[in-house]
């Protein structure tokens, strides 16, 4: 709920290679570009795609003007949304490139952040509530934002969402929550629940995309909440943009405690690949890096690309070796938040520029106007959908792309569902895809397949693709069925002309000796010999 279970990506490259348009003009579009895209995010959780997508926007040639139409069904989500998104465009001067990285971490997936990390959520609630209230600060800080389909209602949420953060008499007591749900989960297996750990990650996750993620800081999140452990840090204070279902309570709030993931953690979107293979390196089984140190790494690159618009070159002793390293988990310590108005930062400079691209914050009843097809047809080029908005995607939802257009569903590959549960759905997407008339940017017949993402395009009426993969099928057309026809006939025939054949040679050979002359003997050889040799040919066909 708090994060995706898929790998962050560059949609307009994703875009760009479904449809192979060329992308090395600098200043004029090319044929086929289009000059200005709108890109839906239904689902997404958190904005990995969005910041991938800002950060590599430098490196093509053609840079048409983006849209990005963010649609979350939890408030809770959108107010954290725009403060990872706000950490992710702060400038530079803020902080340098390792502080931002481990901060945009510790909200990202701890449950239990530094005091740093908390000052900083508390002081830049503060920022976002004054920016939905005031329109002109937003216009001058975060011009970058649009918030206009935003409804009353969604927006006090927002700003409860926003002092909810910012209260330090309210207590959220994150770990309490996080041992309820793990005892409801497990039920009789919680006193064994190291096993069961293991077992989620050794058995699931690595046999399917999570080869990266270390059995320790597995177990270690799995047991707290905690992800990223780096030993120079000490983790205290509660996250309370884990917080959902806000309520007012009088003068306080109540709510319903942490409903997010408790089973793959947030390893996926940052922490799974990376472009420097010696951080994939493994010996007996144990990673030289763990999922954590991947994610550092990519997010260094990240936010260096945001920064300055220029390529990145790591530095390799920023990286530390821990995957190998077992390290000591000290008791986690305990928090007091009297201190958080005191002398407090304040985070109100105009975040990074990044021209031509605009984040519409959509309203959560879009989701429904977008499922019964009544609103926004044909209006995206680009659409990703989370595997668990799937009971919202419909034929009249897929109106909504327009039609030269891509479509990314997210399946259920990084669960620990069983294996079948994954297949079964992803075989649900497929046919629907299929029967609203999209094509697989790829072959997804593979055997033993592993898709995290399934890939489909909306092509132009009456356009071919002649690369286009097509899957495939148990039916045969008229053609082929007439070309079958002709082959059983052919066969049947030779056939019978063998059965004739072999009753001719034994009428030869039941006649008195004497009888058959060397004429005749010789005639029979041919005749065996043509028949061995069509035989012969009839198997090959066959085979």
């Amino acid at each position: 709920m708090f994060w995706g279970l898929s790998s962050a990506l560059d949609l307009y490259a994703e875009y760009v290679q479904a449809f192979k348009l060329p992308d090395d003009a600098a200043d004029a579009p090319v044929a086929g570009q289009p000059t200005e895209m709108n890109i839906l995010i239904c689902g997404g959780a958190d904005p990995r795609h969005v910041i991938k997508t800002l950060a590599k926007r430098y490196t093509h040639g053609c840079k048409p003007k983006l849209n990005f139409y963010v649609l979350d069904a939890c408030v809770e989500i959108v107010a954290r949304n725009m403060l990872i998104l706000g950490l992710a465009l702060e400038p530079p001067e803020s902080f340098s490139l390792v502080c931002k990285t481990h901060l945009f971490m510790d909200i990202y997936g701890n449950s239990l952040m530094r005091p740093s990390s908390h000052h900083y959520m508390a002081a830049k609630g503060l920022t976002l509530l004054r920016m939905i209230c005031d329109e002109e600060l937003r216009q001058r800080l975060a011009p970058i934002f649009n918030i206009d389909a935003f409804k009353y209602r969604e927006r006090d949420g927002l700003e409860m969402t926003f002092n909810y953060w910012r209260h330090p008499e309210e207590i959220f007591d994150i770990q309490r929550c996080w041992e309820h749900r793990v005892r409801s989960l497990l039920g009789p297996r919680y006193d064994h629940r190291q096993g069961a750990f293991d077992w989620d990650l050794s058995m699931t996750l690595k046999d399917r995309e999570g080869q990266q993620i270390c059995s320790q800081e597995y177990r270690y999140w799995r047991e707290c909440g905690v992800a990223f452990v780096f030993p120079e840090y000490e983790h205290c204070k509660p996250n309370k943009t884990f917080a959902a279902g806000l309520t007012r309570n009088g003068r306080n709030y109540v709510h319903r405690g942490y409903v997010g993931d408790i089973q793959t953690g947030p390893f996926c979107a940052f922490g799974l690949r990376s472009s420097e293979e010696r951080m994939h390196h493994s010996q007996h089984g144990e990673n030289d890096y763990r999922a954590t140190d991947v994610t550092e790494r990519n997010l260094l690159e990240l936010f260096h690309e945001l920064q300055t618009q220029s390529t990145y070159e790591h530095d390799k002793t920023i990286s530390r070796r821990y995957g190998q390293t077992q390290l000591l988990m000290t008791p986690l310590l305990s928090y007091n938040e009297c201190d958080i108005t005191e002398g407090q930062q304040k985070y109100d400079k105009p975040w990074i520029p990044v021209p031509d691209v605009q984040i519409h914050f959509m309203s959560i009843m879009d989701i429904l106007e977008l499922q019964k097809g009544t609103r926004w047809q044909d209006h995206f080029d680009i659409a990703f959908m989370a595997y668990n908005y799937n009971t919202y995607l419909s034929k009249q939802f897929l109106g909504a792309l327009r039609e030269r257009a891509l479509f990314v569903m997210e399946t259920k590959l990084m669960t620990v569902e069983r294996k079948e549960h994954v297949q079964k759905f992803e075989t649900k997407i497929r046919d629907l895809l299929k029967e609203a008339g999209l094509k697989p940017c790829i072959n997804y017949q593979a055997i033993n397949a592993k898709n995290m993402l399934l890939k489909y395009k909306k092509t132009l009426g009456g356009e071919v693709d002649d690369n286009m993969p097509e899957e495939e099928s148990n039916e045969l057309n008229e053609e082929d069925s007439n070309e079958m026809g002709l082959y059983i006939t052919e066969i049947q025939e030779e056939k019978a002309d063998e059965i004739e054949i072999k009753q001719q040679i034994q009428l030869n050979e039941e006649q008195p000796d004497g009888t058959s002359s060397e004429q005749t003997k010789q005639e029979d050889l041919e005749t065996v010999k043509q028949l061995k040799g069509k035989i012969l040919m009839n198997n090959c066909i066959h085979n």
